[in-house]
């Protein structure tokens, strides 16, 4: 153990220097895996983003799918509206027909009916 006050400034002068060094030496090791750790985030992240965007384009083709079977089902569905509304158009003119020939046979048994009645009255 130094005994003197210059051998104990030199001691200390030394343990801080290796303090120092060690010091040094652990912001080397810090920045080192600081800089591995970022190399690391970012390849993950381009990984990341691959993945997502692998699952993007699988989402979309079958959206896509689906959205093209929605729409013919909507479009066969739209035509057999369609034709249901035709026929309906159909039967309903032929009712419109039949009422018309049904009024006009009443209307024609109503005048020979009035006309038949003034005769009767009239002799």
């Amino acid at each position: 153990m130094p005994t003197t006050l210059e051998e104990r400034v030199a001691y200390l002068e030394g343990k801080v220097e290796e303090h120092s060094k060690g010091l040094e030496d652990i912001k080397d090791l810090v920045i080192g895996l600081d800089q591995k750790l970022d190399r690391r985030m970012d390849a993950l992240d381009q990984k990341l983003d691959s993945r997502i965007g692998a699952l993007e384009q699988k989402f979309d083709g079958r959206t896509d799918a689906l959205d093209l079977k929605f729409d013919n089902r909507i479009d066969v569905l739209g035509q057999k509206i369609d034709s249901r509304g035709d026929s309906l158009d159909q039967r309903v003119n032929r009712l419109d027909q039949k009422i018309s020939k049904y009024f006009l046979w009443i209307i024609g048994i109503q005048v020979t009916i009035f006309l038949s009645i003034i005769a009767t009255l009239l002799k």
